[in-house]
């Protein structure tokens, strides 16, 4: 065997995860798939490149028969069936499992991805709490002896399970002396101790797949679920996949995605967030025109997000696939009732704005959510369990209007650039920390946020923006000076243990990825080399 653990033994317990069977499977993924997923992000830069260039990103003119064909993706399984309400979050620790599992909603997106930490402790955790609740012995008890079980008197959520994108290595397995692929160690070792469990349970290994680009890194992860299937002799299509449309080159080809994975295909998410990062991220050189407002004011009613969602509906349930929607990150604070009262509303608005549109269900972030997205899904579903019959024909979009982010509504002010620059810190430094869902202002926030509030601030620089409110030019010398300002702020809200160990490492790395003249293409690539 040509792999190698750095740290064999980095929880209680992660001997029943990493055994040799579970690790020789991870490095044939890895022997198997890495070369392929390689080239496939060398692609992603060169087309990103082509795009600066030329200023302009299309439908592919040699899949017009795929977008043109009549075909669908399998049926769905009987328990994914009703997706009416998805609670989001990470799989570790116990606890939030537990909670999430009992939340009542319909799936759980069980998270390994953008709402977690990969410290090694982490992503083993993970893997072991998912096992535990498929066998249903999952079960925590607090320092002060509080007991979490899982629920016997009403269903458990669906465990839908999101491994990393393609982009993350995994630094704690070597093979062949080389950092394994981060999104086959999740997947490979979730599929390996669960997958066989699951079907018995009724259900199967089901996934989110995050962050990709293109309809060929569909079709890798389609090979990889071949190839795993056969492995465990399972019956091909036992694994579900459900897409996360977060990149402005994967909204281009929608249809392609599901047409690679059609026999494992469940659906596409619109994942708005990563959505908005992506966009400046691809267009960040691309001129003013490709500026987006303060991150608060882009609503999902501006036209260009509108066009986004109105595809991915119609793309989906052209195709027999599920169309599921965006996050409410709202989290209750019981200090400030009114406050907490008015976020609902505009969770409920936002909800029902989806239902309408066709969407088949929706995502939260919290469990006190969970009965507001239902019962706006309630009041279009009724009994059905989706709308996929909803073909929504008067649908036409144009590559124009899903890049048409000047037409949205708000502007860049010094007030925006400054939270932008508080919460990017804040979150990584939580980050940091070991945990990757971060409450910020009454927000659930994930590494979307920082993503995208760190991208505005190196996009405002280069394009030497002009801000509303005061007047001032975004330079270095100003992001250096509120920065500062803002780090200085957090000091004085998490005390100096806290600040010194967290804190101000996440303060110096902002600086470093906003001031840097080149661009930094996730975040979490360079935070996690500060991470164990």
């Amino acid at each position: 065997m040509a792999i190698t653990v750095t740290d064999p033994l980095p929880i209680n317990r992660a001997e029943e995860i990493l055994t040799p069977k579970a690790l020789a499977f991870v490095e044939e993924l890895h022997n198997r798939f890495a070369g392929t997923r390689n080239e496939l992000l060398a692609a992603r830069s060169a087309k990103r490149q082509r795009v600066a260039d030329t200023g302009k990103l299309d439908f592919l003119p040699e899949t017009r028969d795929v977008r043109d064909g009549d075909w669908k993706v399998a049926p769905a399984p009987a328990a994914l069936q009703d997706r009416r309400v998805e609670m989001t979050g990470p799989a570790s620790p116990a606890k939030m499992a537990i909670n999430a599992l009992n939340s009542g909603a319909k799936v759980w997106l069980a998270d390994l991805e953008d709402a977690s930490t990969p410290t090694w402790g982490n992503v083993i955790d993970a893997i072991l709490n998912l096992r535990d609740a498929a066998q249903g012995t999952l079960s925590f008890t607090s320092d002060e002896g509080k007991e979490y079980k899982l629920r016997t008197d009403a269903p458990l959520a669906v465990v839908v399970a999101r491994p990393r994108g393609w982009h993350m290595q995994e630094k704690h397995l070597l093979i062949n002396g080389e950092p394994a692929v981060g999104a086959l160690v999740d997947f490979g070792l979730h599929f390996f101790h669960v997958a066989k469990q699951l079907v018995l349970n009724g259900q199967g290994p089901y996934y989110y797949l995050p962050k990709m680009e293109s309809h060929l890194e569909a079709r890798l992860w389609n090979d990889v679920f071949v190839f795993a299937q056969d492995f465990l002799g399972l019956h091909q299509g036992t694994i579900r996949a459900t897409v996360l449309i977060e990149t402005i080159p994967a909204a281009f080809e929608m249809d392609e995605i599901l047409y690679e994975l059609r026999d494992h295909a469940s659906g596409l998410n619109a994942g708005r967030w990563d959505y908005l990062f992506s966009i400046i991220k691809y267009f960040r050189d691309a001129g003013e025109e490709f500026v987006l407002p303060d991150r608060a004011s882009v609503a999902m009613t501006a036209p260009f997000m509108r066009a986004y969602t109105e595809l991915l509906v119609k793309t989906c349930h052209r195709r027999g696939a599920f169309a599921m929607g965006g996050m409410a990150a709202v989290i209750p604070n019981r200090r400030h009732p009114e406050v907490t009262a008015a976020a609902f509303e505009k969770v409920r608005a936002d909800k029902t704005r989806e239902a309408n549109d066709g969407f088949d269900g929706s995502w939260v972030a919290h469990p006190d959510l969970v009965s507001t997205c239902r019962e706006v899904f309630d009041s279009v579903l009724g009994d059905k369990p989706n709308q996929v019959d909803r073909q929504r024909p008067e649908v036409s979009v144009t590559a124009a209007e899903l890049l048409d982010v000047s037409s949205a509504e708000g502007q860049v002010t010094e007030a925006g650039l400054r939270l932008n620059l508080y919460v990017a810190v804040a979150y990584t430094a939580v980050w940091l920390s070991g945990n990757g869902a971060v409450a910020i202002h009454n927000l659930m926030e994930d590494a979307a946020t920082a993503e995208i509030s760190r991208s505005q601030v190196w996009q405002q620089i280069r394009n030497k923006s002009v801000l509303a409110d005061t007047g001032n030019t975004v330079t270095k010398d100003l992001v250096e000076r509120i920065l500062g300002e803002e780090t200085e702020r957090l000091r004085t809200e998490v005390g100096d243990e806290a600040f010194s160990r967290y804190y101000q490492p996440a303060s110096d790395l902002i600086a470093d990825i906003c001031l840097s003249d080149g661009y930094t293409d996730f975040l979490t690539t360079p935070a996690y080399e500060l991470v164990g």
